[in-house]
């Protein structure tokens, strides 16, 4: 029997065949799709290479596919950019802290460089007086602090005992290079690698500590007592003062025989200086009873004996003896009149007014003690004891900032006409000062970040440290400008970046 097609019917097959069409473009587009997006990427992490596949759209996605966790200044590039293409390369490198030297100051570097001497050259780059940085190596049996090769290419020498050896293979740790060179280090000891006249400079330095002691004369103060029985203006030295002195001890550090540092451990005081006491008239019978003889006539003395007193009587009387002044301020005590035996008020707020008995030449006032002097640091002191342990570069000259980002921006390539239009741009910004704010918007620091606390990616002391604001604005202008040329041109046109 024939199959009868009823309108009905027609829709549905209809409807039918439009399912299956969509179902099949649908199944070609995602096939189509997994095909486009299948790559294969080679993912270099610190010199080794491995491929990987991956459907991931973006360098970012496929770093957090392969769980590689990535610092805030390591080092990551790519050969398409942000995106991911077939056959990329993801190259990542990442940072270690070098300690560098800049013009005799320690400060910790994070570098990515494969090499102290390229470390080097990233100053030699763009810094003309590259010759005041050095790397130093803290520990060169450590794998993260020694472990770093020497030099990629070529020799290395190695100054040592005042005696110069020539390693061939600088392609090695310092570690190495010093067994070679036949050199033994001593705990203490320092190295560091230097680039002189193009030589790769592996420098050790025999360091020994002495302990060192000095003596030091404490100079002595003056009292001055009024003494009722001496002329107006009438001077007489009581008491001689005599200086006393005080022993110093310090921590010296020698660097190859010669002082490197020394550092301040204790202070004694051998004998404590004596006041020299001055015993002065009263002013002239001119004066009013109620006029304070003050003038000429002070105490520098807050003891209980001084503060220019009367005492002893010729007649048994009481003695008339001043209270001492709460504070080292100047006291005084003085006859208003011609007849000694009148009642004087006295000056000071904190003692009453007695009626003196015919006054005597004053006994000595007992000898102030006098407080150990604190200990003030020596020229050579150290001067890093307030500087957190934590800092890179703290509180820097503008040179030492300046030092300090030429090596910084050259790991980015940022070296010549780069270079230049970064340091432009941070001398109209700030002047290369670490503690610049602009009082209106409150930017701050050396790249002027607003608000300044997102500089706290790279460092909670981003207040004080100028690495931790140096690394933020060259990530900063990477990200968002991609050189500082660019991020000149921002700024000329806007007058900001």
């Amino acid at each position: 029997m024939t199959r009868r097609w009823t309108p009905q019917h027609v829709i549905i097959m209809r409807r039918l065949r439009i399912l299956i069409c969509v179902a099949a473009v649908a199944l070609a587009c995602v096939a189509a799709f997994l095909v486009g997006t299948r790559k294969s990427v080679a993912l270099t992490i610190n010199g080794e290479t491995r491929t990987v596949t991956t459907y991931a759209m973006s360098v970012d996605r496929l770093l957090s596919e392969q769980n590689v966790d990535v610092k805030s200044h390591d080092s990551v590039s790519s050969t398409t950019g942000g995106s991911l293409s077939n056959h990329s390369v993801v190259t990542i490198r990442k940072a270690y802290q070098a300690t560098i030297t800049i013009d005799g100051k320690a400060v910790p570097f994070w570098t990515t460089a494969s090499s102290t001497t390229q470390l080097l050259r990233f100053f030699q780059s763009n810094e003309k007086q590259s010759e005041r940085v050095t790397v130093n190596i803290s520990n060169v049996y450590n794998q993260l602090t020694g472990g770093i090769v020497i030099r990629q290419d070529g020799p290395v020498t190695v100054v040592a005992d005042g005696k110069k050896t020539t390693v061939k293979n600088g392609k090695a740790s310092a570690a190495s290079i010093l067994d070679t060179a036949g050199v033994t280090l001593g705990k203490n000891d320092r190295v560091s690698v230097a680039l002189e006249n193009g030589r790769t400079i592996l420098r050790v330095q025999r360091i020994t500590h002495r302990t060192e002691s000095e003596t030091i004369s404490t100079p002595y103060g003056t009292q001055t007592v009024v003494d009722d029985s001496l002329s107006p203006g009438e001077k007489v030295v009581k008491q001689k003062g005599v200086t006393g002195s005080t022993r110093r001890t310090y921590d010296v550090t020698y660097a190859d025989g010669v002082e490197d540092s020394r550092k301040l451990t204790s202070t004694t005081v051998i004998t404590s200086p004596l006041d020299e006491i001055i015993a002065v008239g009263p002013e002239s019978s001119e004066s009013t009873p109620s006029q304070s003889s003050g003038d000429g006539s002070g105490s520098g003395s807050s003891s209980s004996s001084a503060g220019g007193s009367s005492s002893g009587s010729t007649n048994g009387g009481d003695s008339d003896t001043a209270s001492p002044s709460p504070s080292p301020s100047t006291s005084t005590s003085t006859s208003g009149g011609t007849s000694p035996t009148s009642p004087q008020p006295t000056t000071q707020p904190t003692t009453e007014p007695t009626t003196p008995t015919t006054p005597t030449t004053p006994t000595s006032p007992t000898t102030p003690s006098t407080p150990d002097p604190s200990p003030s640091p020596s020229p050579n002191d150290d001067d890093d004891d307030d500087t957190p342990s934590t800092a890179q570069l703290w509180h820097p000259t503008p040179a030492q900032a300046q030092a300090y980002a030429s090596g910084a921006a050259a790991a980015y390539g940022w070296t010549g006409q780069q270079w230049t239009d970064l340091v432009w741009i941070w001398n109209h910004e700030s002047s290369w000062m670490w503690s610049a704010e602009n009082a209106s918007s409150g930017a701050y620091g050396i790249p002027q970040a607003l608000p300044a606390s997102k500089m706290a990616a790279f460092g909670a002391d981003w207040r004080n440290d100028a690495a931790i604001q140096i690394s933020w604005g060259l990530n900063y202008i990477s990200e968002r400008y991609g050189s500082p040329s660019e991020a000149r041109a921002w700024w000329n046109k806007y007058h900001w970046y």
